[in-house]
């Protein structure tokens, strides 16, 4: 069932992959150089369809980084959050134990607890 749920949405997008690479074939100059457009210092000939698809993937990745990022907070919070509940389990534990060793009631310390 995965296979045919990733073919079934792969299959379209390669054959758009493909008919934007054969329309779009003309070759384009890309210049990097803003202040020469005669003689720029870097510029390169490829295709239209390279150029769109790697500006494309660029942002893709780009806006990948960034939401990683973004998220790398909130993955934080969670880590310490979890830190702080595992100091606090072990301290309940040790003060039950406590409490047990001392030959106290436990309802009592729950009654207290509850109110």
């Amino acid at each position: 069932m995965r296979k045919l749920l990733f073919w079934i949405v792969v299959a379209p997008f390669a054959l758009i992959f493909v008919l934007f690479a054969v329309a779009n074939r003309q070759w384009v100059t890309v210049s990097l150089d803003p202040f020469s457009r005669e003689a720029p210092a870097y510029a390169m000939s490829m295709p239209l369809f390279l150029v769109i698809l790697g500006s494309l993937f660029a942002g893709v990745l780009i806006g990948g980084l960034v939401v990683s990022f973004g998220k790398m907070r909130w993955r934080m919070a969670a880590l310490k959050a979890e830190r702080d509940m595992s100091r606090l389990k072990d301290e309940t534990e040790r003060a039950k134990a406590d409490y047990f060793s001392s030959g106290r009631d436990l309802t009592r310390m729950n009654d207290r607890i509850a109110n």
